[in-house]
């Protein structure tokens, strides 16, 4: 845990390898995981609009399972958008934002 799902406009295709190592680096600079229980993927939109236009972006969802307080789930979305900001991508909208998965509701298995 967690599941970071990175959402982005198909500008960003040539760069998502570097997108996703910042989200799994400002992730892990949280102090909240370890390396190997952080989960990175990416999905493309080729058909989408921001406000009245098609202004770039990313958006990152971060699932974590329940029992985290507001600070931390704050300190993770915000150092994840930190080591976004360190990509310099011009013009386009960057946001993170953190949901609790329920643990009643989670199966997991390692094959």
């Amino acid at each position: 845990m967690p599941h970071c799902i990175i959402e982005h406009s198909e500008n960003f295709k040539e760069r998502i390898d570097a997108i996703i190592n910042s989200v799994y680096i400002g992730t892990f600079n949280s102090g909240l995981f370890d390396e190997e229980d952080i989960k990175t993927r990416a999905v493309s939109y080729e058909n989408f609009q921001t406000g009245t236009s098609k202004k770039p972006f990313i958006h990152v969802t971060s699932k974590i399972l329940y029992g985290r307080n507001n600070e931390q789930k704050s300190k993770l979305s915000n150092a994840i958008l930190c080591q976004l900001k360190e990509l310099k991508l011009v013009s386009c909208s960057l946001t993170v934002e953190v949901l609790n998965i329920d643990k009643g509701s989670y199966a997991k298995f390692n094959g």
